[in-house]
């Protein structure tokens, strides 16, 4: 089994894939921000967590002590407080942040490196969204995303190291911020109020947060290296999401659609093709 140095594990997504490198089997070296420690769903090992106050202002050196050793790295951390991140110059600190990391891993001498980016580093709307589609980031995020992804495809294509990056797209589940659809959406329901939304006629990849941080958890184990399309590959549209949820609890009365107008920046149709390859696991693996 591998041992990996992972960030952001205290976060949405970086939970899941600290839960799914566990499971496997994986060492897992977590770094985080003093007192966040009581986020984390798995357990670490003595000695196996590193904390920061800022990560995204550490230096190559920092970064290269606590690197070495590590046969991958897992880049989860960034900036995504809801409602700012689209647009905030927080990005650029990630940017700047991540490209040291990347030095230290380099100096380091780590053989795998696996970064997080966006769907909507992609030119948008489509349905049928390969890894191969054109580039059209509309935010800085976004373009933040795509020009670390393209810096350090160039940077570790030098080095000789693999370099995967996992492209996230609509996740929901365990841990999910209360502002975002599905949380809302049963908060309404088990109040037994309306939730108010609209036409839902946006046509979405949804995925679970856990099956997505088991996809990316799965990298390290298939080595798979180039862009990866974390993604579901199903369309579905935001009613169709909603009323399933609506299901549960027998309340599709309580759904109101069409009171919310639908932002002009929000994209008709976001639906990738999944890449990702699965682990191939002995039976023995699994139990």
């Amino acid at each position: 089994m591998a041992r990996v140095m992972l960030t952001g594990a205290s976060g949405f997504v970086g939970r899941q894939i600290h839960r799914s490198l566990r499971e496997a089997g994986h060492e897992v070296k977590v770094v985080l921000r003093p007192g966040s420690e009581d986020r984390l769903i798995a357990p670490v090992a003595d000695g196996m967590m590193a904390r920061s106050e800022d990560i995204f202002a550490e230096d190559s050196a920092w970064w290269e002590a606590h690197c070495t050793g590590m046969d991958a790295v897992i880049h989860c951390a960034w900036y995504v407080e809801p409602g700012k991140y689209l647009d905030s110059p927080a990005n650029f600190d990630c940017v700047s942040g991540t490209l040291q990391l990347a030095l230290g891993a380099a100096k380091a001498g780590v053989p795998h490196f696996v970064g997080v980016g966006t769907c909507f580093e992609y030119r948008l709307p489509s349905d049928r969204l390969t890894v191969e589609s054109e580039f059209a980031p509309a935010t800085l995020y976004a373009a933040s995303k795509l020009s670390v992804y393209q810096m350090l495809a160039k940077f570790f294509a030098k080095q000789g190291t693999a370099f995967s990056w996992c492209r996230l797209f609509y996740l929901f589940g365990e841990g999910e911020h209360s502002a975002r659809l599905v949380p809302y959406v049963r908060e309404r329901l088990e109040k037994g109020e309306v939730a108010k939304l609209s036409a839902g006629t946006q046509l979405r990849d949804f995925l679970d947060v856990r099956q997505a941080g088991a996809m990316i958890a799965g990298v390290i184990e298939t080595g798979q290296a180039g862009a990866i399309n974390i993604c579901s590959g199903k369309p579905t549209t935001i009613r169709q999401l909603v009323e399933a949820i609506a299901d549960e609890y027998g309340r599709r009365d309580l759904l109101e659609f069409g009171t919310a107008a639908i932002h002009p920046s929000d994209p008709a149709a976001v639906v990738g093709v999944c890449n990702a390859i699965a682990p191939n696991r002995s039976p023995e693996a699994n139990q």
